[in-house]
Formats: C-alpha cells, structure tokens, sequence
C-alpha cells in the first residue's frame, strides 16, 4: 500500500514557493484550447491529458492530427518525443529503489516523470527516508497530474476567449519555469554549462536548421559540458 502521509507530503508540493503549478495550468491551457479547436470533447481532451502527460507530447500528438497523421504515425511521435524522459528515469529511480517496496509502484509511478515532478524530487529526496521516497514520489506525480488536468479543463472552457498569441504565450510559460528552475538547482559545472551553452547555441542553430536546432544544440551543449565538466575533476 501507498503511504498516505509521505503520499499527502508529496501532493503539498505542488504549493511551495518554488512549484510548477502556475506554469503547468498556464501551459495545459493552450493545450486544452487547442484540443477543442480541433475537435475533441472534454472527456478526451482529460483523458489525453492524463495517458500523455508530458506538454512536447500532447503538442506532438495535437499536430500529428491536425495533420491527419495515422494513428501508428501518431503513437511513433509520441514515444519518440517522449524518450527524452528515459535519462530522467535512469537518475532518479535508482535514489528511490527499495527492497521493501512493491514492484508495481515503480512500474507504475514511470508515467509521472516529466521535468516538472523530476525537479522537485531531486530538491528534496534526501529528506525522504529511502523506504518511502517512491511514496512521496507517487504524490507529487499525482498532484502535477492533478494541476495538469485543472488547466486542460480551463483552456477547453475558455477556448473562445483565448487566440493565436495568447496561446502561444501561455504554452512559452513551462519552459521559462523549467529554466529558471534548472538555473537555480544547478550545483555543478557540467549542469550550469549545459544551460548556458545551450541557451547560446539553440538561437544560432535555429538559423541554420530550425527543426533540428533543439535537438543538435542540446547534443553539443550537454557534450561540450560534460567533457568541460571531466577536464575540470581531472
């Protein structure tokens, strides 16, 4: 069973100072006015909010069928823009594993990662016992789910009222959040350098080849910032 107190202590991080929730409502938003713009119901705006989660994931998804992409085409997007999540897993589950804990709780609780709920795990698992740090886990996923499909809900209501820009606007507002975020948890050199190379290459690249610009700039910076990083220790 899930233990309710380190469950409660995990959801009641969605209201600290430093939470996502204002910028994950704000982005689910724009998503949930963009899932009636293109048809959708409520009940499958939710229930696509809930199976895909992730934000790149819901617009992937959202385009595929604007498009009118097949729904293999649809799948194969979303679990390729969704692969990105695979190293969050890889550093994170390993802080949480213990022997006295179910197997299906990890199984489970994989759906919740995303950088939002990564982000306050990794602030503040050290002052979780080990034993319950998939429970506290389990918690925040729950409440950014929960903040997730608040604000689906909200963009699917007010669509009407919302246009182009502050769509836009509003879906900018989580990586700005994450950012700032990854600013303020940086503790070692290879992570401020992925930032900051980053955040100089991807301007650069776009102007070479905007579709690949994330994705080559992010291969540059975090290699260039690692191999700074082992220079540096070395």
């Amino acid at each position: 069973m899930i233990n309710k107190n380190f469950f409660f202590k995990g959801y009641r991080s969605i209201f600290t100072h430093d939470s996502p929730a204002i910028a994950l409502t704000c982005c689910f938003i724009a998503i949930g006015a963009l899932f009636n713009n293109l048809g959708f119901n409520i009940q499958e705006s939710i229930f696509s909010t809930v199976l895909t989660y992730a934000l790149p994931g819901s617009l992937v998804m959202a385009e595929s069928m604007l498009i009118g992409a097949s729904l293999l085409n649809i799948f194969l997007a979303v679990w390729i823009v969704n692969a990105r999540l695979y190293p969050m897993a890889v550093s994170l589950f390993p802080l949480m594993m213990h022997r006295s804990q179910p197997k299906w709780k990890y199984y489970f609780s994989c759906h919740f990662i995303a950088i939002s709920a990564w982000l306050i795990m990794k602030s503040n698992y050290k002052n979780i016992p080990k034993k319950h740090r998939i429970d506290y886990w389990i918690g925040i996923g729950s409440a950014t789910v929960s903040v997730s499909v608040i604000g689906t809900f909200l963009g699917f209501s007010f669509s009407e009222h919302l246009n182009k820009d502050m769509m836009l606007g509003l879906a900018i507002l989580n990586p700005v959040y994450f950012l700032c975020m990854m600013i303020g948890a940086s503790k070692t050199i290879p992570v401020t350098l992925s930032v900051l190379f980053g955040t100089i290459l991807g301007p650069i690249i776009y102007l070479l080849s905007p579709e690949w610009s994330i994705l080559i700039a992010g291969i540059i910076g975090g290699t260039l910032a690692y191999l700074v990083g082992e220079h540096s220790v070395s």
